[in-house]
C-alpha cells in the first residue's frame, strides 16, 4: 500500500478535533479498504513518532505529532511542503516534517519580523 500524505494530514487533523485523546483502529478480519488504509496510515504515524500505541487498538497523538500538525495546519505551508517534495521526486515523512517546519518558521518569522 502506498503512503498517502494527504491521509496522514487528515488523520492528524481529525484526531486533534476529537473530544477524546484516543483514536481506535479496527482489527476486524473483513475490513473495508478504507479501514485498512486508515489503520495502515495510523501505523505509519506511529512508526514516525507522531502517534503512539497505547493499547491493542488505541493510539494517541504525541507532542511531536502536535508540532507537525501545527506546521501543516496552514494550507499555504502544506501546499509548499507538497510542492517541495514533488520538485525532488518525493521525500521521507521525516524530511516532509522538517520542510514543513522550515516553511512554518519562515511564515512566523515574516509575520513577527524575527529570525529563528
Amino acid at each position: 500500500m502506498k503512503r498517502d500524505d494527504e491521509l496522514l494530514r487528515r488523520i492528524l487533523i481529525d484526531t486533534e478535533a476529537q473530544n477524546d485523546w484516543l483514536i481506535f483502529v479496527s482489527r476486524a478480519m473483513n475490513q473495508s479498504q478504507q479501514d485498512r488504509e486508515f489503520g495502515y496510515h495510523v501505523e505509519l504515524l506511529s512508526d514516525a513518532g507522531l502517534m503512539t500505541k497505547v493499547s491493542d487498538s488505541g493510539y494517541r497523538m504525541t507532542n511531536q505529532g502536535h508540532d507537525y500538525l501545527e506546521a501543516i495546519r496552514s494550507d499555504t505551508v502544506w501546499n509548499k511542503t507538497k510542492q517541495g517534495a514533488a520538485q525532488v521526486g518525493g521525500m521521507t515523512l521525516g524530511m516532509m516534517k522538517d520542510l514543513a517546519i522550515a516553511y512554518f518558521k519562515q511564515e512566523v518569522a515574516g509575520k513577527l519580523g524575527i529570525n529563528f
